[in-house]
């Protein structure tokens, strides 16, 4: 198992590997690099999300749990794919804003795969093998922008607008990924409490599918999809998404001005 961070010293961002509470630089990128033989404490970083994607694909309906809400959903019969813009990638600690005349603004925890590898028209074994690594996800969801009365053709800003997909704090290589325990909290009391092992479409299936039709390259993220019910989020809140092996992403909650 390796811990990967990106993060940012004296202006200048960077890759690291994070151990016993230090990062030890690196030159390069996640998929090519060598140590620089400097070492940075943990308390004199700031975290950044920790790869720079291509593009941002997100999985929805992915957990039964979360079909059960007030509108009871259909299970799906494919993995539902969208995308979420590069541009609402968020840093582990940075604001969630909220828009003026957003309503309904909700959590959803997820578990975030990293691709390492150039993939097209992948077999389940050849997606299962380029996944490089996972992190802690956010997929923020405007729900009157989403499907309420105010809804859109398409998911472009329920989903998509600045700071709308917290990513992080590290990427960790090595584990069990369809295996792991996700919690979200709100404010600290814990909101969604379920495994990767109930996805409906595991990792492997899903990257497998996009593969078909999208060409996938190395740092490309896609959020698997959340478990459980959600509710809306306010500001002055925190919200954490917590991931066994991995940590815990945590954004506090404000208000555009």
């Amino acid at each position: 198992m390796t811990i990967f961070a990106r993060f940012i010293h004296n202006s200048t961002p960077s890759y690291g590997i994070l151990e016993n509470g230090s990062i030890a630089a690196l030159e390069g990128d996640l998929f090519q690099h060598r140590p620089t033989g400097v070492t940075h404490n943990l308390s004199d970083v700031r975290l950044l999300a920790p790869c720079s994607p291509r593009q941002v694909i997100a999985v929805g309906r992915n957990y039964k749990s979360h079909l059960q809400g007030p509108t009871k959903l259909p299970e799906p019969t494919r993995p539902e794919i969208f995308f979420k813009p590069v541009s609402s990638l968020q840093d582990p600690g940075g604001p969630i804003v909220v828009p003026p005349d957003s309503t309904d603004l909700h959590y959803e925890g997820e578990l975030v795969l990293v691709i390492g590898k150039h993939l097209r028209h992948a077999s389940k074994d050849e997606a299962r093998d380029a996944i490089f690594g996972v992190t802690c996800g956010n997929d923020l969801s405007e729900r009157n922008w989403q499907r309420g009365p105010d809804k859109d053709v398409q998911w472009w800003r329920a989903k998509g607008c600045d700071t709308f997909s917290p990513l992080g704090p590290v990427i960790v290589t090595g584990l069990d990924y369809d295996n792991l325990r996700l919690r979200t909290l709100l404010n600290g009391e814990v909101v969604q409490d379920q495994g990767t092992a109930d996805l409906i479409f595991d990792c492997a299936t899903v990257v497998s599918f996009i593969s078909r039709y999208i060409t996938l390259e190395p740092s490309d993220v896609i959020y698997t999809g959340t478990p459980g019910q959600t509710r809306p989020m306010k500001p002055g809140d925190v919200v954490e998404v917590d991931i066994e092996s991995i940590g815990v992403l945590r954004n506090p909650v404000i208000a555009e001005k």
